[in-house]
């Protein structure tokens, strides 16, 4: 069972954002930047695109009022979206408001943030949804 399937099935607490009967999406602890929500559906793959493309095309569909809603809630210019999936072999995009395409650079530090940020930051992008 991967990290992700840990958090979906609640074994490990997560300031979850959106679910369905095939996707989850949760706060990254380690943002990028505040309002950094990983999306990641409930089977595990490893590799985003070894996914059916049915799938994919619905988990972007379910990404897209998360998006409207991070770029509702942060000082961005849009929410960008990216696809590592090095960290934890099981699919997921990053949805990472941005106003650089530096802000989606995975070489800088990624610090975990403060429990009450990541409320603060749940709570927002749950209000704009």
């Amino acid at each position: 069972m991967t990290l992700f399937s840990k958090i979906i099935t609640g074994q490990i607490p997560s300031y979850k954002i959106a679910e369905n009967d095939k996707f989850f999406a949760f706060l990254d602890i380690f943002p990028l930047r505040e309002g950094h929500v990983l999306v990641v559906p409930k089977t595990e793959v490893d590799n985003l695109f070894d996914l059916p493309a049915a799938y994919l095309q619905e988990m972007l569909l379910f990404a897209q009022p998360i998006a409207k809603a991070i770029e509702k809630s942060f000082d961005c210019n849009r929410c960008g979206i990216s696809v590592i999936g090095l960290e934890v072999p099981h699919a997921h995009i990053h949805l990472i408001p941005i106003n650089t395409a530096n802000d989606l650079n995975f070489m800088q530090e990624k610090p975990q943030a403060t429990a009450e940020k990541l409320k603060e930051a749940q709570e927002k992008i749950l209000a704009a949804l």
